[in-house]
């Protein structure tokens, strides 16, 4: 059982962003982004510590606020958007006494996760043979790879395969994508400096919380999302 594990929780919130300027503390709907996550973390049942790991002294200090978290400064080398995630992970477990099984990194970039959303991915896991699990949301029909072309000139040319006449949802076999949104990994996966292992599960989370925040346009819908969700 999930009682019988200890499960550390992991927010990464780097203070940089190109393509959002500050992103992990602009205010969403009058909220810091990264407080969007903090509060879903302290929601999950399972998570046995949970750490917010940044090189931003606001994000930090909005951290400090909450009495169950702990801010865990990030050194400048492994702050940048080319580390691996991984290198943060490992950060964080070297300066933390407790020894855990497993850890579950909680994007700051998708505010709309739940508590629910972090226990299901983590339980998953658990009650499976898997080495890791995360979270997918199903991929729109409109983008199916099957539709995918490419073009000579004017002319539409199948870019993997020909559609066939499948061009209605139904007739498309269902695919998913990882949504940025949980990971849960296993120690053992960890040590060998991998976040997703060879038996990755899957969590299927509906769109409307899989929206995750990479540019201006993202922010912007999540603002109405989150404006249209307190209305």
């Amino acid at each position: 059982m999930a009682e019988s594990h200890k499960i550390l929780g992991i927010i990464p919130a780097r203070g940089g962003s190109k393509r959002v300027p500050g992103k992990n503390k602009k205010k969403l709907a009058g909220k810091e982004l990264i407080r969007y996550v903090i509060e879903a973390s302290l929601h999950s049942e399972l998570l046995s510590e949970i750490i917010v790991t940044s090189d931003d002294e606001d994000i930090l200090d909005i951290a400090t606020r909450y009495e169950q978290v702990r801010a865990i400064r990030r050194p400048e080398n492994i702050s940048g958007d080319k580390a691996p995630a991984v290198t943060y992970v490992h950060h964080a477990l070297s300066l933390l006494s407790d020894k855990y099984d497993y850890t579950v990194i909680i994007q700051p970039s998708s505010p709309f996760t739940t508590g629910e959303d972090i226990d299901n991915t983590i339980r998953l896991l658990l009650e499976s043979d898997g080495d890791s699990s995360a979270s997918v949301m199903q991929l729109d029909h409109a983008i199916h790879p099957v539709k995918l072309k490419t073009m000579e000139g004017d002319l539409l040319l199948p870019y993997l395969e020909e559609e066939n006449g499948r061009m209605a949802a139904h007739e498309l076999p269902e695919l998913f994508v990882r949504n940025c949104s949980v990971y849960v990994s296993s120690m053992k996966i960890i040590e060998e400096g991998r976040i997703i292992g060879d038996k990755c599960m899957g969590y299927v989370m509906p769109r409307e919380r899989s929206i995750d925040i990479n540019d201006p346009i993202d922010f912007e819908f999540a603002e109405y999302l989150a404006k249209k969700l307190n209305d």
